[in-house]
């Protein structure tokens, strides 16, 4: 008996220490990351741990330092919050509706569009990127909000969870609503919508995270500074800052803060739709 609890307290401090060792190799390029934003320059990159610090690299990053280049910072980050909400809030809306349509209203064509939305989740997004662009410059948008928000307003992704998920929602609730005179729009936002609060924390945020790492789409459909988002902003920098790696790191931490924030805010909420997602 005791041999047998000595064992299971073995097993389990090997199981311990084998995720601790997971999760620091998973964790420390993001630690090494902030570390050497905050760190001497005379010590980035020359240690696994800094071990002086200072706020140079963020001073950089605002006044241009010794490259007499500065950069519009404070106005990129508000591109990239206006752009990336927006896009974000769209995608909720149609993915909503469209979603609400496909798994509960009766017409013609719905399997072939079901079908166009499993097929197209599929398809290389790569490929309509110039058509897109053409578009988009055709119609007078380019280096414009629109033109940013626009061409990321539909995620099939986002029709795809929502369209799961109200399947599973009994019937009953949306004929009792419609006896009371409810429009489906206002099953929509009145109903269907409060029962998913977990699911669509989990999309809001995948969403709002794949919005506000876009590179490609927000490189090529601007040209202006004043319409430059961050993680844009940060990919220009190898040129006045290229031999300068602390800007470059505290640039990249910058970008990813505002991600940890939402996650910290919405934790529970994301931890609950992700355990409904996997069932």
């Amino acid at each position: 008996m005791v041999g047998s609890n000595r064992n299971r307290g073995v097993r389990r401090t090997v199981r311990y220490v084998l995720a601790i060792a997971l999760l620091l190799v998973m964790v420390y390029p993001y630690l090494y990351m902030v570390l050497n934003s905050f760190a001497d320059w005379t010590q980035i990159d020359k240690q696994l741990v800094p071990t002086k610090y200072s706020f140079k690299s963020y001073e950089w990053l605002f006044t241009g330092g010794e490259t007499g280049i500065t950069r519009p910072w404070l106005h990129a980050f508000l591109n990239s919050v206006i752009v990336s909400l927006a896009s974000t809030v769209l995608m909720m809306i149609f993915g909503v509706m469209v979603a609400y349509a496909l798994s509960k209203l009766n017409f013609f064509g719905r399997n072939a569009i079901n079908n166009f939305v499993l097929f197209h989740m599929f398809f290389p997004a790569i490929i309509l990127l110039i058509p897109t662009f053409l578009i988009i410059q055709r119609v007078g948008l380019y280096d414009s909000y629109f033109g940013l928000i626009l061409p990321k307003a539909v995620s099939l992704w986002a029709i795809f969870m929502y369209t799961n998920f109200f399947k599973a929602v009994p019937t009953v609730f949306i004929e009792a609503a419609r006896l009371d005179g409810a429009s489906d729009l206002k099953i929509m936002y009145k109903i269907m919508l409060p029962m998913s609060k977990s699911i669509t924390t989990v999309i809001f945020l995948f969403l709002l995270m794949e919005r506000w790492t876009e590179l490609l789409w927000d490189m090529i459909a601007v040209k202006s500074d004043s319409m430059l988002t961050l993680n844009v902003l940060i990919s220009q920098m190898f040129g006045p800052y290229g031999s300068y790696p602390g800007p470059l790191y505290a640039a990249s931490a910058l970008l990813t803060l505002p991600i940890i924030i939402m996650f910290i805010i919405f934790g529970k909420k994301f931890q609950e739709g992700m355990q409904f997602s996997l069932k």
